[in-house]
């Protein structure tokens, strides 16, 4: 990595009068990465700091979900970095099975092919060609953002090394019998013809029906509800509860299921509930993951009656319909019969569909590979009940442990041409061999590979340790495993959270995939609204970013990130930031053209003003404060505490009470230079890791060095001087009580007034010149004459009014007013004072009007003192 050496260039090289954040932040972000800022060094003796990126889609593009977890995960690496630690944040993307697979698909269909046309080799070959066209999009856009990733480094869940990976922990599970192939229940597209996992159902209320259809004759009649009615075709049971004193006698007999010439058992398990519904449950094994649950225990056949499309495949009337035509057919059927009780239409009730088509997904009984989870799920769980990991914030931990101590096992194997091909071979005799990645496949005739490939989540639960070399001792593995933060959102803790817990631990013998958890929320509009594109809400951060630039966007993201909750955004909040971003260039073009500078030593304290030396003080309790907020990713607090430092403290206030010792020149302006300079080299550096490209600009103005990308990060030098905070606290209460007395009596800001300061006694006659300045104060002349007298922190400010206001003109407008608060009062006092309003109105019609009443409480007092201080006519 280059040193932060010195540059010919003037530290005080003159800034655009405007910061134009287009004009610099591309140019910018490309040198940091030529001069190799970003890449880590395995072989460096500094201490490993390490981040692998969640894997965005490979047909993805920058949202503002990218935009808020990489803003963080930026943060943290670049303090590191600056910390002195060899920080490595590891990019790549996944390959995103199933929504690849689409898109090329769609391709083909606009040609009027499918992949079958093609053939799985050519169509492969197809995926790829788009991987290299259109996929990695989001790449190009994390630059946008200003991610310091190590491109050096990057990974693609389908390239060479995590291929093998992905082999290598296959064949070792398979040997360790942790993987098998079962007929079981799994979600099933039937549009994308493949079996999918939990995180790719989506649920939504859906307007259906639910009809209750008599089973049986006579005294041995019972009565089931559904909303899939056409499911019954395959009924090989119903259950009742074993203690349903209604249904005992029924236990073990067959029923006649109606439309069919079969008859089913009653079973008793004791999964129904007898309080719902009529305690009757249908059972359809081969269609239900609860009833194939039943069918298990009870022995009960699968009978699967539909195909991979939803199409019914049973029973003469209803075959080749698809399931919903069949299940209004059958409830025509059964309603000919009689056998319809009760009807209820619309019955809405959560649906799952395919995250990737919104096709409504069927369970579905299916040969399938799966993993078998229970001592793999039991060590992750372990790995954070021990403190090995530490999940933040804490109370996430709850969820994680309901998760993973209740997993089921995971089906692995997918229906689809793009991915990780399962690596097993079958033989002609009924062979089954797993073969690991340096090992030949068997050949010969009869033999051939087995035609599923893997969830996405299976790759991509190998992350933190195939990114880095894995199943080989590399050392990239050796120095940055394991990894230190894993920054994502809290709605994916159950699906790759875990899926890296278990086996991060089990591939690297124990060691933990990551020390620390770091959930974030969801990012939502300003309302709290969930963005989507139903609701016309979604925002492109990549617009926010050309109007504003990516600083205001990534401190305003920073700024709403508490730990585990969500993050509401508007471009209200977006333009504020960059208002911010353009009061520190602003600032530190005043401080540079008036003598801001780091050339040479800090003054010592007994030469610092009162002034320099509170802000020095407020300086190192900030850097104290945002290192706390850091070790506890409370982005949210530690971007508040630079704003307000920043604005309020350092430029509302030290920059302005400088004005007056620079105007004056001297030695007293060249310490004062030199403490500014202090000051914003510094508040550059803590505000470097959230708004990069500004800082970046400024502080190489500033300070004349390469970088800050490599600068030092602040240290607290521990210095603190207590009685000069308390100083300037009561400076700054005597100019706002002031301002704001002045503000009340409609003085413009500029507008100069006649006035006797009394500090004598106070620390505050040092500050004279500048309370004057900074209250445009005239000292008190001839004939002046105190018309108003502000006691406030043991000084005495007397103005003289007049000659500056109308007062009669004023006393007539603060009478008016005073009468208005008055009437608010009387009626918000009479509403709250009538017991049958208080009895009938909403608890927040009630609160609305308590706040109009102390409002006007408020507003009366305010105006009697304005109304006190007038001169007398």
């Amino acid at each position: 990595m280059t040193e932060n050496t010195q540059t010919p260039s003037s530290p005080h090289s003159e800034l655009p009068t405007q910061y134009a954040p287009a004009e610099v932040e591309g140019k910018l972000y490309e040198r940091w990465v030529e001069r190799g800022y970003f890449t880590a060094d395995a072989k460096s003796e500094k201490p490993a700091y390490t981040i692998v990126i969640p894997p965005p889609n490979v047909t993805g593009s920058l949202h503002l979900g990218h935009a808020f977890q990489h803003t963080l995960m930026d943060a943290l690496t670049r303090r590191k970095r600056m910390q002195g630690f060899e920080s490595l944040w590891l990019p790549g993307m996944d390959h995103a099975g199933i929504a690849t697979q689409n898109k090329v698909e769609q391709q083909l269909a606009e040609e009027g092919k499918s992949r079958h046309d093609l053939g799985r080799e050519e169509f492969v070959d197809r995926v790829w060609q788009w991987k290299e066209e259109y996929g990695g999009k989001i790449l190009g856009q994390m630059r946008r953002l200003g991610d310091g990733v190590d491109w050096s480094r990057e990974r693609f869940t389908m390239d060479e090394g995590l291929s093998r990976a992905v082999q290598t922990i296959f064949k070792k599970l398979y040997d360790d019998e942790l993987i098998y192939r079962a007929e079981r229940i799994i979600n099933w597209c039937p549009r994308c013809l493949t079996a999918i996992s939990d995180i790719e159902v989506e649920y939504q209320e859906d307007a259906g029906e639910l009809v209750s259809i008599k089973y049986g004759e006579g005294e041995d009649t019972l009565v089931v509800a559904t909303t899939r009615a056409e499911t019954m075709l395959g009924d090989t049971a119903i259950a009742v509860h074993p203690d349903d004193e209604r249904y005992k006698h029924l236990v073990g007999k067959l029923i006649k299921l109606p439309l069919t010439d079969r008859s089913i058992p009653v079973v008793a398990d004791t999964h129904v509930d007898p309080e719902f519904g009529t305690g009757c449950v249908k059972v359809t094994p081969a269609h239900d993951p609860n009833d194939f649950a039943i069918g298990q225990r009870h022995g009960l056949p699968n009978m699967t009656i539909m195909d991979e499309r939803g199409v019914i495949t049973v029973h003469g009337p209803f075959l080749g319909l698809d399931r919903f035509e069949a299940r209004s057919a059958v409830v025509g059927a059964l309603r000919q019969q009689g056998r319809i009780v009760a009807e209820k239409r619309p019955y809405v009730h959560s649906v799952g569909h395919c995250s990737r088509c919104s096709t409504t997904i069927e369970p579905r009984l299916s040969l399938q590979w799966w993993v078998k989870v229970e001592t793999l799920a039991k060590d992750a769980g372990d790995a954070v009940r021990d403190g090995r990991v530490k999940i933040h914030p804490k109370e996430m931990e709850r969820r994680y442990f309901d998760w993973v101590d209740n997993l089921n096992d995971w089906c692995i194997s997918r229906q689809l041409w793009w991915g990780h091909r399962i690596p097993v071979w079958y033989g002609p005799d009924g062979e089954v061999v797993c073969v690991g990645p340096d090992e030949q496949p068997p050949a010969g005739e009869g033999w051939h590979q087995d035609t599923d490939v893997l969830d996405t989540w299976f790759s991509s639960g190998l992350w933190p340790f195939s990114t880095l070399g894995w199943p080989d001792k590399t050392p990239d593995l050796a120095k940055f495993y394991s990894t230190d933060v894993l920054l994502t959102g809290h709605d994916i803790i159950f699906f790759w959270v875990a899926r890296m817990m278990m086996f991060g631990l089990y591939a690297m013998d124990g060691e933990v995939p990551f020390k620390t958890i770091a959930l974030t929320g969801l990012v939502r509009d300003e309302r709290g609204k969930k963005m989507s594109k139903s609701f016309g809400n979604v925002v492109d951060p990549l617009d926010w970013m050309d109007k504003y630039g990516s600083d205001a966007v990534r401190f305003t993201l920073a700024k709403g990130a508490n730990p585990g909750t969500d993050v509401p955004i508007g471009e209200d909040w977006v333009q504020a930031s960059r208002n911010f971003a353009n009061k520190i260039w602003n600032a530190t073009r005043f401080a540079l053209m008036n003598g801001a500078t780091v050339e040479g030593e800090l003054p010592p304290a007994e030469k610092l003003s009162a002034t320099d030396r509170w802000i020095l003080s407020r300086l190192n309790k900030t850097v104290a404060q945002v290192d706390a907020y850091y070790e506890d990713f409370q982005f949210a607090k530690l971007s508040e505490a630079l704003y307000h430092f920043a604005w309020d403290e350092v430029f509302d206030w030290y920059v302005e009470l400088s004005k007056t010792t620079f105007f004056a020149g001297g030695e007293g302006a060249k310490v004062s230079g030199r403490v500014l300079g202090e000051v914003l080299d510094v508040l550059m550096r803590l505000l470097h890791p959230v708004v990069p490209f500004v800082t970046e600009t400024l502080w190489t103005t500033l300070t004349g060095r390469e970088s800050i990308v490599v600068a030092e990060w602040p240290k607290d030098s521990g210095f603190r001087d207590e009685a000069a905070e308390a100083e300037i606290e009561n400076l700054q209460a005597v100019v706002t009580e002031v301002r704001r007395f002045r503000a009340d009596q409609g003085l413009q800001p500029g507008q100069k007034v006649p006035a006797r300061l009394d500090l004598a006694g106070t620390q505050l006659a040092a500050h004279e010149a500048a309370i004057r300045q900074l209250l445009r104060l005239q000292p008190e002349g001839e004939g002046f004459h105190a018309t108003a007298t502000l006691p406030v922190a043991g000084a005495t400010v007397a103005l003289d009014l007049s000659g500056t206001i109308d007062v009669e003109a004023e006393r007539k407008r603060l009478t008016k007013d005073l009468g208005a608060a008055e009437k608010e009062k009387q009626q918000a006092e009479a509403k709250l004072g009538n017991e049958a309003f208080l009895a009938k109105a909403p608890d927040n019609v009630v609160d609305k009007i308590k706040g109009r009443l102390a409002k006007a409480e408020a507003d009366i007092a305010r105006i009697q003192a304005q109304l006190a201080a007038l001169p007398a006519a």
